[in-house]
């Protein structure tokens, strides 16, 4: 057990990186977008 997986981040800062990739999460499929995508990818 770490801090980490205990919730206890050393950065209680929210970046505007952090929030964005946030929204992102929100916003699109993820799950969707990468069943669609991974036929066409290369093997390897």
């Amino acid at each position: 057990m770490n801090q980490h997986s205990l919730g206890l981040g050393m950065t209680a800062k929210r970046t505007r990186r952090r929030e964005f990739l946030d929204e992102m999460e929100k916003v699109v499929p993820w799950a969707d977008l990468v069943a669609l995508v991974s036929p066409y990818l290369p093997q390897g």
